[in-house]
């Protein structure tokens, strides 16, 4: 049996532990002692990822009753590109192809994954449905929220096409123009024409709004203009992540805002192979020094201004969450958390060291020298970081929403625990 299969990583603050260890010492005494001998002896559940038999989580689930579960959070609204589009780039260009979604759905949802990604496991977490694409328009259900994120998206304004470049034309200005119309027909709507996929109009001050994006901005340009290149407009980047959060504060009255930090692209299989580096880039993990120490400035920068931010919205609750340390943790100890492979892709063509080729993408297929070659998945994406060379696998983004609903890898402390009764997002 695999360790991911009887483990799970998850760090706790001690007042949780100690709130569910009193609870079960009431319902069940003999349970009590069993888990309090088996429990791991730290004084400091909230800086580290802990290992917790799963046998311990399966036995919570069948004492505490979920029926009466609270959640103070009673929607998300999420802007972001692929690594939080959960269909809304694919509503609006449908051609995404199998093996994308093998591993949870079964078939491609407009997921960049195999399976779920950090928001739905948020999601599953704060006892939500799956964000609904603001961009489909058939089969959604916007009670508790939005998703407007889609792939390729930047934060700033693109200056080329789509079939051109790549890059998404809904950027972060088009979402939020996108989120103000929402809320703008939410407060028009009428309970007697039965809206009954809309949320409450008093929804938008108490809702959690969400920002993944920024990797395109960083990396679109990267090759073709270096680091150097690319820091000259870095702060324009992260100022429009504040003006942002400011619009959404003054204008549709937004209180709770988080906001993800970037990933160590310095670890991803796609740019390790085209990115240009020397050997003597490479620590001993085997990602690239100078990318990802250029991250780290950025979102030293990011951090920096949202600081400032935080403090021209007084009642206002904005975090930023350092999923960065959490990704460059798994990349660096893939089998610490119950992986194998942290800088090889599952799904691509080409074996070697990274199995990921910039001519054949995953799920495609191309002629090559003559011969007809595809991209294919492996057979155990559970034991991967890395899906497509770029994105995470539903093994890794699993890991990477504990880590934020555990809340000590936000800025300040976010206590989803304290807001929420947390549900099991297995």
């Amino acid at each position: 049996m695999l360790v991911h299969e009887v483990w799970f990583s998850l760090s706790m603050t001690q007042s949780i532990c100690k709130h569910l260890h009193h609870l079960i010492a009431k319902l069940c005494p003999t349970l009590s002692t069993i888990l309090q001998n088996s429990l791991p002896h730290t004084s400091n559940y909230s800086s580290s990822f802990s290992l917790l038999p799963s046998m311990f989580i399966l036995l919570l689930l069948l004492i505490i009753p979920s029926t009466d579960a609270r959640c103070t959070i009673p929607a998300i609204f999420n802007f972001g590109d692929s690594n939080s589009d959960t269909g809304g780039f694919w509503a609006a260009f449908p051609a995404e192809r199998y093996p994308f979604g093998m591993t949870y759905f079964k078939k491609p949802v407009g997921r960049a994954s195999d399976g779920r990604l950090v928001i739905d496991f948020l999601a599953q977490g704060l006892g939500m449905p799956f964000l609904s694409p603001y961009l489909k328009s058939i089969g959604s259900n916007f009670k508790q929220g939005a998703n407007f994120a889609t792939l390729a998206s930047t934060v700033l304004l693109p200056n080329t096409s789509l079939f051109v470049s790549g890059i998404s034309p809904f950027s972060l200005a088009i979402q939020l123009n996108q989120m103000k119309e929402f809320r703008t027909r939410v407060l028009e709507s009428s309970p007697q024409a039965g809206n009954y996929y809309l949320p409450p109009k008093n929804i938008f001050s108490k809702s959690l709004y969400i920002f993944d994006i920024g990797q395109n901005d960083f990396t679109g340009n990267l090759a073709a203009i270096g680091i150097q290149g690319v820091k000259e407009y870095l702060p324009q980047v992260v100022s429009q992540i504040a003006w942002t959060i400011k619009e959404i504060y003054n204008e549709l009255g937004g209180r709770t805002f988080m906001v993800f930090n970037l990933a160590p692209i310095g670890c991803f299989p796609a740019f390790l192979t085209e990115l240009p580096h020397n050997t003597s880039d490479l620590d001993m993990y085997g990602c690239m020094i100078s990318y990802n120490n250029a991250v780290l400035d950025y979102n030293k920068m990011l951090k920096g201004t949202l600081s400032q931010t935080r403090d021209l919205l007084p009642d206002a609750t904005l975090v930023y969450v350092d999923t960065h340390s959490v990704k460059l943790e798994l990349f660096q100890h893939p089998k610490d958390h119950g992986l194998v492979y942290g800088t090889r892709a599952c799904c691509g063509y080409g074996d070697g060291e990274y199995n990921f080729n910039k001519e054949v993408y995953c799920g495609n297929s191309k002629v090559i020298d003559g011969k007809n070659v595809s991209a294919t998945a492996c057979k155990d994406p559970e034991k991967y970081v890395s899906w497509d060379g770029i994105h995470a696998t539903e093994a890794a983004n699993k890991l990477v929403a504990l880590a934020v609903l555990n809340g000590s890898f936000s800025h300040p402390i976010f206590p989803f625990s304290k807001l929420c009764d947390l549900r099991p997002i297995g």
